[in-house]
């Protein structure tokens, strides 16, 4: 209960951070940022639940997310640098990240059946957080459509994760 309240938080604080709530538009440096940072987040969390998960189904849920995030990002990189644009930090990724240090020092005490649990019902928040920026503000506000592009496969991933670990917790009740 107390895991998903605080997940359920998380996303409210991210989609009324300053720049989202204001419907300020954001500018691609900013959105390549936010995508960095929640693609980065996630690796983090995956690694965490590699070491501490004791079901398979978690473990194995962690390693996707980490080959799959780190090939998004990868691909994010590799566009930025292509096209010569430096990614801005700004109050949604700062937000992002210091709500991540929470939730890793949450899970960090937990163990066994609770911690693959906390991992999994925070996965499913963290992607329904995730996507929903994706959908109603990052790729909306996107300018290049190389960045659009990019956003929007990322978006077609992420929700299959969000499928993955809703899947993944019915198996942990």
């Amino acid at each position: 209960m107390f895991v998903r309240m605080s997940a359920a938080f998380a996303a409210i604080s991210l989609l009324s951070s300053a720049a989202l709530a204001d419907n300020a538009k954001l500018t691609d440096p900013q959105i390549a940022h936010i995508a960095y940072t929640a693609g980065v987040i996630d690796v983090a969390a995956a690694k965490q639940a590699l070491t501490k998960a004791n079901n398979k189904e978690v473990k194995a849920f962690a390693e996707d997310m980490v080959r799959d995030h780190e090939a998004v990002n990868k691909q994010a990189l590799d566009l930025v640098k292509k096209l010569n644009v430096t990614p801005q930090d700004n109050d949604t990724s700062k937000a992002l990240s210091k709500q991540a240090v929470e939730k890793y020092d949450q899970l960090a005490k937990l163990s066994g059946a609770a911690y693959d649990k906390g991992y999994i019902d925070n996965e499913i928040a963290y992607h329904k957080q995730v996507n929903g920026a994706l959908e109603t503000q990052l790729i909306p506000s996107a300018s290049n459509a190389e960045l659009k592009g990019l956003l929007q496969t990322g978006l077609k991933i992420f929700q299959g994760h969000e499928q993955h670990a809703e899947h993944v917790a019915t198996d942990l009740k």
